[in-house]
């Protein structure tokens, strides 16, 4: 390490405070909240969502981009944004489990109720489902937890030989992901206050919930649905 690379990184540091400057804003904290059912959205959309105008919502986007919260891709004559990393949409869920309650606008409800019975964390199953199948994984030895905080797991044997069952290869995954994002860990979920499964084994089996068709989203939320053989799937796969 040069001279000049060491005073650098003392010098510097994670600027926290504008961060929190830019999520504290009414409007730009709706709009992470919209991007947070997991689905690219344009600035109109947005805008709607978070009722504001058009030109109101650009500048707002750009503010959200510039300070790496999302991101966006043009496709013809639209710009999609999307949240940039899990990484920002485990910030928000965290700050809606720390949040002191307030009295719910009828016009711009950010919980709805069916988000609290089973719904997508990002790209991981939260809610009360979410919440049991996690403790379940939890009960039958599948996952370890490597510190009481539930900050990561580990899966077991056992734990692996069940999530090949349903298509998940532990092994490849842990590959896949490594260096990318967490592997797995407990992620407190805002409504339930408990912790669900999250990270790349979190999305992995979610993903494959919904390819079984034993879950199905619902239209324009990130709410989800079991369906009728998804009842009986999960309970047979969880007492394996």
């Amino acid at each position: 390490m040069t001279v000049s690379s060491a005073a650098t990184e003392s010098t510097t540091q994670p600027d926290i405070g504008r961060v929190a400057a830019t999520i504290g804003d009414p409007t730009r904290i709706r709009m992470l909240l919209l991007l947070m059912e997991g689905r690219s959205l344009t600035a109109k959309e947005l805008a709607y969502g978070a009722g504001v105008e058009p030109a109101t919502a650009s500048a707002h986007l750009r503010r959200l981009e510039a300070d790496a919260l999302i991101t966006s891709l043009s496709s013809g004559r639209y710009k999609y944004f999307g949240l940039r990393s899990p990484a920002v949409a485990e910030m928000i869920e965290s700050l809606m489990v720390v949040a002191p309650e307030k009295p719910a606008d009828p016009r711009r409800s950010t919980v709805p109720e069916n988000l609290r019975a089973a719904r997508l964390c990002y790209d991981h199953l939260a809610g009360q489902l979410g919440t049991e199948v996690s403790s379940a994984l939890l009960e039958r030895g599948w996952l370890t937890l490597l510190d009481e905080t539930h900050a990561a797991y580990d899966v077991t044997p056992d734990g692996e030989r069940a999530f090949a069952a349903i298509g998940v290869d532990v092994n490849a995954l842990q590959k896949s992901s490594r260096g990318r994002r967490r592997f797995a860990y407990g992620c407190m979920d805002w409504s339930e206050r408990r912790p669900h499964l999250a990270g790349a084994l979190g999305a992995a089996v979610a993903e494959r919930c919904i390819a079984l068709g034993w879950l199905a989203r619902q239209k324009h939320s990130r709410a989800l649905a079991v369906t009728e053989a998804g009842h009986d799937a999960l309970r047979a796969w969880l007492a394996r």
